[in-house]
C-alpha cells in the first residue's frame, strides 16, 4: 500500500500538507506526519534534494510504502480433559491442550498461530515478553523477527543487564517453552503474510497441489485394553480412505507389541502402509531386537525409536542393523540438531513440528536442507499447518499427519472454521488466504484455561 501526500511551501515558507497539518521548518527535506494529521503517523515523505528559491506556492508529491506494524500479541491457553486417559510409551495423557497465538497489526490484519506444549502459564508469560520486543516491527519480516527472538536464548555482548534495549538472556531451563513460544508467534506471522497478499501459504511458497497425502495416527494405550483391541480403530481408518496409518508402540513387553502390530496389519491388509510411532523406548540393542520382531509385518518406518539422550551415532548403529527405515525430528528444538541427524545418513524421514518448537520458518529451513540431502520430509502433527509445507515441497514430502479421530484433538476440531480437511486419505487445501482458518471464539472461551 502507498500513502500519497502533497506538500508545499506557503507564503511564510511554512511547509504544509494537503490535510492542513504543517511542519514549521522551511528547510526540512523529509518529515513525519504529526499526530493531528489524518494520514497514518510514522510515514516519512521526502522532498526533492534541492528546493528552488521560488518554492512559495509550489507543490511536491511524494509516495512512501505504508509499512504494516505489529501492535499486539495475545495468547489464548486452552485445555479440555479427554473422556478417557491414554498413554504413549513415555507419558500419560489426560488433557488436550493448545495455546492459540493472535498477532494484531495497525492495518487490521490478524494472524493466528498455535503452540502444543506446556506449562501453558510460562509459555503465555514468554509470549508477553516477546510481544514487547517485536511491537512496532513489520510482521512480514518473519526472518528478522525470528532471529531477534532466538537471540534471547543465548548470551550476547551488552545483553546481560538488558543494556542493549532487549531483555536479558532468558533462563536455560526455559528453552523448550521459549522455542514453543517463538513457534506460535512465527506461525501467526506466516498466516498474516498470506492474508496480506491474499494467498494461501502453500501458494506463497510456490506450491500448486491442493491435495496432499496424509496418514492417520492411533493406537494410544488405554487402560484394561488387550494388545489386539486397537485393531478396530484401524479398520475405521481404512474405511475412511486412509492408505497409510501409524501405530503407537513401545510401552508393552516385546511379545505384546508384536501382537498389536500383527493385529493391525491383519486388519488393514497388505496394501496400506504401516508406520510405528515408538516415543523413544529403547536402547540400541533393544531396538535391534524389536525391529527384527516386527520386520515381517512390512513396516514403513520406526519413528523416534531410541532413548531421548542417544545421538546420531547411535541411530547409525541401529540403521546398519535393521532394514526398516528410521524417522526422527519431532522432539528437536531447532535445525542444528536435526542437521546432524540428517548428515549422519541414519534417518530416511525427517520430522519436525512447527507448533512444538521454532515455528514454520524453522520448519522450512529443515525441509530445504532435507530435500538437498535426499531425506523425505514428513512433518509431525498439525495437518492444517503442515499440509501447506508438504504441498510446496511436492514429491520431496511424504505428506502430512492426520489425527484420524477428532476425539483425540477436540480443541482443533471445534475452534477452527475452514482450513485443510481430510477426504479419502488426502488433505484438501483451499484458496483461503494464510492457513485458511477462522477462529470460533465461542469454543475458545469454552476451553480457555485459567
Amino acid at each position: 500500500m502507498l500513502v500519497k501526500a502533497e506538500v508545499w511551501f506557503s507564503s511564510d515558507m511554512t511547509l504544509n500538507t494537503t490535510d492542513g497539518s504543517d511542519v514549521q521548518s522551511p528547510d526540512i527535506r523529509e518529515f513525519t506526519l504529526p499526530a493531528a494529521s489524518s494520514k497514518p503517523v510514522g510515514n516519512v515523505f521526502r522532498l526533492p534534494a534541492k528546493v528552488p528559491a521560488d518554492a512559495k506556492g509550489q507543490t511536491y508529491t511524494s509516495e512512501e510504502p505504508d509499512i504494516m506494524k505489529i501492535t499486539e500479541i495475545r495468547a489464548h491457553p486452552m485445555s479440555v480433559p479427554y473422556a478417557q486417559p491414554r498413554w504413549t510409551a513415555h507419558e500419560r495423557m489426560e488433557r488436550d491442550q493448545v495455546v492459540l497465538v493472535e498477532v494484531r497489526t495497525d492495518q487490521g490484519l490478524v494472524g493466528f498461530g498455535e503452540i502444543a506444549g506446556g506449562p501453558q502459564k510460562l509459555i503465555c508469560e514468554l509470549i508477553a515478553t516477546f510481544a514487547a520486543v517485536i511491537a512496532g516491527l513489520d510482521p512480514l519480516g518473519h526472518d528478522e523477527i525470528w532471529k531477534k527472538l532466538f537471540s534471547l536464548t543465548s548470551p550476547r555482548p551488552g545483553g546481560i543487564g538488558g543494556w542493549d534495549g532487549m531483555p536479558a538472556p532468558l533462563p536455560r531451563s526455559q528453552r523448550p517453552q521459549i522455542m514453543a513460544a517463538i513457534g506460535g508467534i512465527d506461525i501467526a506471522l506466516w498466516d498474516l503474510k498470506g492474508k496480506a497478499v491474499g494467498l494461501p501459504v502453500f501458494r506463497l511458497l510456490g506450491g500448486t497441489r491442493t491435495e496432499v497425502f496424509t496418514y492417520a495416527t492411533g493406537g494410544y494405550y488405554l487402560e484394561n485394553e488387550r494388545p489386539e483391541d486397537c485393531a478396530e480403530q484401524y479398520a475405521r481408518f481404512v474405511a475412511d480412505g486412509y492408505r497409510a496409518v501409524k501405530l503407537k508402540t513401545g510401552a508393552m513387553a516385546l511379545a505384546d507389541e508384536v501382537t498389536r502390530v500383527r493385529a493391525v496389519r491383519q486388519t488393514i491388509g497388505p496394501d496400506v502402509m504401516l508406520m510405528l510411532d515408538m516415543n523413544a523406548p529403547y536402547d540400541v540393542e533393544g531396538c535391534i531386537r524389536f525391529a527384527a520382531a516386527v520386520a515381517p509385518y512390512d513396516i514403513l518406518w520406526l519413528e523416534e525409536p531410541l532413548h531421548w539422550y542417544l545421538q546420531p551415532a547411535d541411530y547409525v548403529r541401529l540403521a546398519s542393523s535393521s532394514s526398516i527405515p528410521l524417522a526422527h525430528g519431532e522432539r528437536e528444538w531447532h535445525r542444528y540438531t536435526v542437521r546432524d541427524f540428517i548428515d549422519s545418513g541414519a534417518i530416511r524421514y525427517v520430522q519436525f513440528d512447527s507448533t512444538r518448537a521454532a515455528g514454520f520458518t524453522e520448519s522450512l529451513r529443515i525441509a530445504h536442507y532435507a530435500e538437498q540431502k535426499g531425506v523425505v520430509i514428513a512433518p509431525h502433527s498439525a495437518l492444517h499447518i503442515h499440509a501447506h509445507l508438504a504441498s510446496a515441497f511436492g514429491d520431496a514430502a511424504f505428506g502430512a499427519e492426520s489425527i484420524g479421530d477428532p476425539d483425540r484433538h477436540p480443541i482443533h476440531h471445534h475452534i477452527h472454521r475452514g482450513g485443510a480437511v481430510v477426504k479419502n486419505g488426502m488433505a484438501q487445501l483451499t484458496e483461503a488466504s494464510g492457513f485458511g482458518m477462522e477462529i470460533d471464539w465461542a469454543w475458545v472461551e469454552k476451553y480457555r484455561s485459567t
